[in-house]
Formats: C-alpha cells, structure tokens, sequence
C-alpha cells in the first residue's frame, strides 16, 4: 500500500524544494508534470509543489510514498534541509490546526484562520494551539489529539 503526503513550507521555492525531498525521503523525486508512470523507477515517488498566497504557501504533495517511509522524519528532515518550518496535518480533522515542524525538529500544534480564495486555501493569523486559548480547552478536538495543547516535541530524525 501507498500514501499521499500533503505539506505547507514557509516560503521556499518549489525547485529548491525537489533536490531537497530527494535528500529527505533517500529516494529519486519526480516533479508530477513530467512522471510518465510507465518509466518510474520502482522506487520514485511523485510529488507536485506549487506555490499558493498567504502563509506557508509552498504546498508539496506526495504521491505513492511507500509505507516504509515514515512522515514526520521526513518533513522533520526537509526542514531541517531546507531551514524552513514546515507544516502538516494533525489527527483531529481540523482543516485549521496543522503541525508545524520546526527546522531543529520541534514540533507543535498550531491554528490557522483559513480563507477560501480562488487560488485555494489562504491560510492567516498563526497561533499556538494552547489551553490559555479558549477553544483548545476541555472537550475540544485539540484536547483528543495525540499532539496535546502546549505540547512541544522532538523529531527524531532530524537531530
């Protein structure tokens, strides 16, 4: 089985970006417009970057990453990389709270104010995801999540 990995960069440039991921996930990246399926290297995977408004606008997709992989040495190790925060999805379904992956490898949740534009998804107004905010508190998604309110934990791999 394969999966697709979604990730938000603060502001790095989508071919600085490739060489980059190659480096991270140890394996050859194909930019999405030019993959011909028939002529992959059984161990390439195909992502697509592109740059979006607002904060965090570099968007990188992963197609067919295979599961031995792990995510978050990844994006921890692209960071680190690239000297940039990086941003994913969290466990609570919540389209405005993300992880953010610092380059030393910290990672904490965040919110964002998400807009809809006709150029996507803007994201704004990042905050710390924490219990002195009220709509992390009690019974909300945050409080279920594996990555608790005020929690700040290290990355593995990208020591």
């Amino acid at each position: 089985m394969t999966e697709l990995w979604n990730w938000r960069i603060d502001g790095a440039a989508p071919d600085e970006v490739y060489p980059a991921l190659a480096e991270a996930l140890g394996r050859v990246v194909m930019p999405l417009a030019v993959a011909d399926p028939a002529r992959l290297p059984t161990y390439a995977v195909i992502c697509d970057v592109w740059q979006a408004p607002g904060e965090f606008g570099t968007i990188v997709d992963c197609y067919g990453v295979p599961e031995s992989l792990h995510e978050l040495s990844a994006v921890a190790a692209l960071a680190r990389l690239l000297d940039r925060d990086c941003l994913l999805p969290d466990d609570t379904l919540d389209a405005g709270r993300h992880l953010l992956v610092a380059p030393d490898g910290t990672i904490r949740p965040v919110h964002f104010e998400i807009t809809e534009t006709d150029d996507g998804e803007v994201l704004s107004a990042r905050r710390l995801c924490t219990l002195a905010h009220p709509g992390c508190r009690g019974w909300s998604r945050c409080c279920r999540s594996r990555w608790q309110p005020d929690s700040v934990n290290p990355a593995l791999a990208a020591a």
